[in-house]
């Protein structure tokens, strides 16, 4: 009888951050879990520590409790791409076209929001069960900003399509908009209420602190090499080992890292910068409120209430990176399109400078999909996910969870149909093809 042919991936580069995150900065420091040193078993490894594979390892904690579980966190939790996240766990999808909207457009629609909520009840479990505060945890919606006619007319066409859905909404004109943010730069808005706003790196330090034993987090732990012989898997760290069954791959573009999806994620950066304190009063409106742009690759803006003073943060910028790794160049040009952007917004706080600036790794496909499934025997994908990544990898990791379970839900109902991750073009037309897209794209945005 032939013995099966071992299988080894290894791991060709390692999660690098850019920027020091003001959502950690704010932070007192973590006190971080013990890095894994030696061998261990369990029965489910989690690699990754952020939206989707703590995600994945709360549901499996709920479905089975007496699972043992280990998840590896490459370096500090809260420190990678989730705590770089700007902290909207959005519930509708960003397009919803009035124009043609057929049985399979509202279909897909009603699924995308139906993936998103059951993210957000997640998310609004744990919340509960732990006892935060909307410094963490906040419903409070979120407002789509127009500052041009072309970004009125989206927000208008997109109030149509929410009619059509049945969800609620509320248009604001520009005085109206004005009185929540301060400034008379938006020329209208439109709210929806579903929207979770979270403090990123409080949340994603506190769901991994809610895990209970048989649930063992280690940091600071990078998984370096997968081996499968058939009987299972073998996990390699710098300075450990675990035998298990099965592994969730919970680390987004780094899946391609170890060789899987390979020329089917496209690696983006996104970077934000986060003004120091300032004093509430000398900017009216709100002191907290949260909004993404009117059209695509706008700027996202939040204004962050805190007890000595009030901070606001800017998203902008969006750069391919092959190598997932961003510059320190890179993030001071993309630091200064912030500034510009900034100082649009609120002529009020000229002497008011930015603190904190950092970037963020996305992991996007072609056609939209996650990077899901099984890809090895008992070797489980929750990666890719597209933007928006607090609601949709956490998605991706529920949904891991129960299809590894062999669990029936609407998500593995959902997820069963999306088409796999298509094969992106050989280089160098993938990087030319990428840089050009996303220059287009944030050229088209405009003022936005």
């Amino acid at each position: 009888m032939s013995t099966p042919s071992k299988k080894v991936f290894v791991a060709s580069r390692l999660p690098k951050n850019t920027g020091v995150s003001g959502w950690v900065a704010m932070l007192p420091a973590r006190q971080a879990k013990l890095r894994l040193e030696g061998h261990i078993t369990a029965d489910v490894v989690v690699i990754g520590g952020g939206f989707a594979g703590l995600s994945a390892a709360r549901r499996i904690m709920e479905l089975d409790p007496t699972l043992d579980i280990a998840v590896l966190e490459a370096g500090v939790i809260g420190e990678a791409a989730a705590g770089r996240n700007s902290g909207f766990i959005i519930d509708l999808p960003h397009e919803v076209s009035s124009e043609d909207y057929g049985g399979d457009s509202t279909t897909r629609s009603r699924e995308a929001i139906e993936i998103s909520r059951t993210a957000i009840a997640l998310a609004g479990t744990v919340a509960q069960e732990q006892g935060w505060g909307r410094e963490i945890f906040d419903p409070c919606g979120r407002y789509s900003v127009a500052i041009s006619d072309e970004g009125d007319r989206h927000l208008v066409d997109y109030a149509k399509g929410l009619v059509k859905l049945g969800e609620k909404h509320q248009l604001l004109n520009a005085r109206e908009i004005a009185d929540v943010t301060g400034t008379n730069t938006y020329t209208s808005a439109l709210f929806t209420p579903g929207t979770i706003m979270v403090q990123p790196a409080a949340y994603i330090r506190g769901v991994a602190d809610s895990l209970r034993d048989p649930v063992r987090i280690f940091e600071n732990t990078p998984a370096v090499q997968l081996e499968n012989a058939g009987r299972g898997w073998f996990v390699k760290t710098p300075q450990g080992s675990i035998s298990t069954g099965r592994i969730i791959l919970a680390n987004n573009g780094h899946a391609e890292s170890f060789g899987f999806f390979k020329s089917r994620l496209l690696h983006v950066f996104t970077f934000a910068s986060m003004t120091r304190e300032f004093d509430p009063s000398r900017l009216p409106g709100q002191r907290k409120w949260a909004a993404t742009p009117a059209l695509p690759m706008g700027t996202t803006v939040r204004r962050i209430q805190g007890q000595a003073g009030d901070r606001i943060l800017i998203r902008s910028r969006y750069t391919y990176h092959h190598n997932i790794e961003a510059s320190e160049t890179t993030l001071r040009r993309a630091g200064a399109k912030h500034d510009q952007k900034y100082h649009a917004r609120f002529p009020q706080l000229p002497d008011v400078p930015m603190e904190y600036r950092w970037g963020g790794a996305m992991a996007l496909t072609w056609n939209s999909v996650p990077a899901f499934g099984e890809i090895e025997p008992g070797l489980f994908a929750a990666c890719g996910c597209n933007g928006v990544g607090a609601t949709k990898a956490t998605a991706n990791g529920i949904a891991a969870a129960d299809l590894m379970l062999g669990v029936k839900s609407r998500l593995t109902e959902i997820f069963a149909r999306f088409d796999a991750p298509k094969s992106l073009p050989r280089q160098p037309f993938r990087t030319i093809g990428a840089k050009a897209n996303l220059a287009f794209r944030e050229w088209r945005a405009g003022g936005e």
